[in-house]
């Protein structure tokens, strides 16, 4: 097998004139002067690195065990839904909505404030502190819609609550030898919140984003009015414009999600790539896009496709299809369980195929849904630096992962700034044939490895959204386009940048910063999950404001909700603050969405 873990950056080194084999073909990598990131002068180690340095002491002894009670508390809470009768469960969810319906009733919008959800801020999933709640506000509380709501076999739909997490969903779902079409990889990932921001997984190739799979929401509005939208009702606009707007239209109560048959395995080849980080791009995108266009073609186009790209000069591209028990039970094939507690990191597991060559292996298809959640990605190396070692996984490794919510409950405000500077977690969206131009960027902005590399489509819609294609990319279709949607890549930047690992300076909001003007000069698009340094001026140069505004104006949603941006950007926000934004909000005449 050899050594599996993660080498830092500043071990990796190009040689000046190097040829590698990538692919079968004979190629130059670049000089490192070419990529080469500045040198930077060193950081002076203060209180706050010894904190983070040993902040692992309170992982172990505190967060895992709270992690591990909370995990089986939902587990057994998910157990009690699901003896539920579908028309029990049904009934609970509209007695629900009555009370949400009552408590907008109840607010008073001259002294009120605006409304939010009553969740605590730390308990979100994504990285970004949610200060928008430290402002006065109103709670509507949620926490009750944690069920799902049916499943129809015969119009292949799930119908669920907002906070049905991906874990509760695959529970059910699998043994049926169903699953959503995108069924995003951490187990805590809720629909509310891969719906309302952003949400992806290695079928996206194929289906898109999570919300492109959503075939009707039920919203309530500012007015406490209920509705369902779908694509071809009298509230399609509100349709259109729910996916990434974080809640700020109206308070979602229940979403039909599209289900597709599965199999029991996924059927995984692992394929080393060696190259610059062109040619890295390039067999990322020959490994699920054929370069005839022909990418509606399932015998060209595998069901799902990810790509670790572990240096400058290696990757390991995984495509996937599914697979009877049968077939993964025949004789010579390897079956390989990767959700047992002691097995090796799934990122580690993949890196081997850089020495070991291309192989295949079966996973129990939940399982591989599944594979980044125990180690959070690669996130789990910094909590607990000796986590992925033999003796960890065989003793504790049961205990993993920890709730990322509790890890921002017990961080503190100084632990906090920190990771805002000296750590990125962030996913870029671009245009797949632009990601050997984006990895050049990640490596001199910020020198992070591993990299995820998971392809998207971006649809051409009936109206234009806060996110979409480029102009006429149908009339000029790159590899992975085709005239109904471009093919967009997320680029995964998730650990902390080469200089903080030696030891440099590194400004991470200013990285940040450098990164969003990137993405709008390239056409590509930040969730909001993460921390954003985005101006108002900027939000809207990377997002299309027309569709959104329109609808917060027709359904209500201004001054009773937050809008979008105030709600994403960085900072403790005051009331007056809020209000005044509302009021020019409000002022601005309205906009052409067609």
């Amino acid at each position: 097998m050899g050594k599996t873990s993660v080498m830092n950056p500043s071990e990796y080194k190009l040689m000046e004139e190097s040829v590698v084999l990538t692919l079968g073909r004979v190629s130059c990598i670049p000089k490192m002067s070419d990529l080469e990131a500045p040198l930077r002068p060193k950081r002076k180690k203060v209180l706050v690195d010894y904190f983070v340095q040993f902040r692992w002491i309170l992982v172990i002894f505190v967060v895992l065990p709270i992690s591990f009670t909370v995990y089986f508390l939902l587990y057994l809470g998910d157990i009690r839904s699901e003896r539920k009768s579908f028309k029990q469960r049904q009934k609970e969810h509209d007695e629900n909505v009555q009370k949400v319906v009552k408590r907008l009733k109840e607010r008073n919008p001259s002294k009120d404030g605006l409304v939010c959800t009553a969740r605590k801020p730390w308990i979100a999933v994504g990285m970004r502190n949610v200060d928008y709640k430290r402002a006065r506000h109103f709670e509507v509380d949620l926490a009750a819609f944690r069920n799902v709501l049916d499943i129809d076999k015969e119009k292949m739909i799930a119908r669920v609550e907002p906070l049905v997490s991906m874990g509760q969903i695959t529970r059910v779902t699998v043994p049926m030898n169903l699953a959503l079409a995108v069924v995003a990889e951490l187990d805590d990932l809720t629909v509310g919140g891969l719906i309302n921001g952003y949400g992806i997984e290695g079928s996206s190739h194929i289906y898109g984003l999570f919300a492109d799979t959503v075939v009707a929401y039920e919203v309530v509005l500012a007015d406490g009015s209920l509705v369902r939208a779908t694509k071809d009702n009298e509230y399609s606009d509100l349709f259109y414009a729910i996916p990434w707007s974080q809640g700020t239209l109206g308070l979602l109560v229940a979403a039909e999600i599209k289900l597709i048959p599965v199999k029991e395995y996924m059927k995984l080849t692992y394929k080393p790539v060696v190259g610059n980080l062109k040619e890295l791009a390039q067999g990322y995108m020959d490994s699920f896009a054929p370069r005839d266009l022909d990418q509606d073609n399932p015998a060209k186009v595998p069901d799902f496709v990810e790509t670790m790209v572990y240096s400058p000069t290696e990757a390991v591209c995984m495509t996937g299809r599914y697979a009877s028990k049968e077939e993964a039970k025949l004789k010579g094939n390897k079956i390989n369980e990767v959700g047992w507690w002691f097995k090796p990191w799934f990122y580690q597991h993949v890196q081997t195929a850089l020495k070991k060559g291309e192989f295949v292996e079966y996973i129990p298809t939940r399982e591989y849904y599944h594979r980044h959640t125990r180690c959070l990605y690669w996130e789990g190396k910094l909590i607990l630096p000796f986590a992925d070692q033999f003796w960890f996984r065989f003793l504790l490794g049961w205990l993993m992962p920890p709730k990322v919510s509790l890890l921002k409950a017990t961080q503190g405000e100084a632990v906090r700034n920190y990771y805002h500077d000296m750590h990125v977690i962030q996913d870029m969206l671009v245009p797949l044939y632009k990601v050997g131009d984006a990895l050049e960027w990640v490596h001199r902005e910020m020198e992070i490895y591993p990299i995820w590399l998971c392809p998207h489509r971006l649809y051409k819609l009936p109206v234009k959204t806060m996110v979409y294609p480029e102009p006429a990319f149908d009339q000029n279709l790159h590899q992975g386009d085709t005239t109904y949607a471009q093919m967009y890549t997320d680029i995964g930047v998730y650990y902390a940048p080469g200089p903080v690992l030696r030891g440099e300076e590194f400004d991470g909001a200013d990285a940040v910063r450098r990164m969003e003007n990137w993405l709008i000069e390239n056409h590509g698009f930040q969730p909001q999950y993460a921390v954003s340094e985005l101006s108002e001026k900027n939000f809207w140069r990377m997002f299309d404001a027309g569709l959104y505004e329109h609808c917060r104006r027709k359904y209500g949603a201004v001054g009773t909700f937050m809008s979008v941006y105030y709600k994403s950007k960085k900072g403790r926000k005051t009331e007056k603050e809020v209000q005044e934004a509302e009021r020019e909000t409000l002022e601005t005449p309205d906009v052409d969405v067609n």
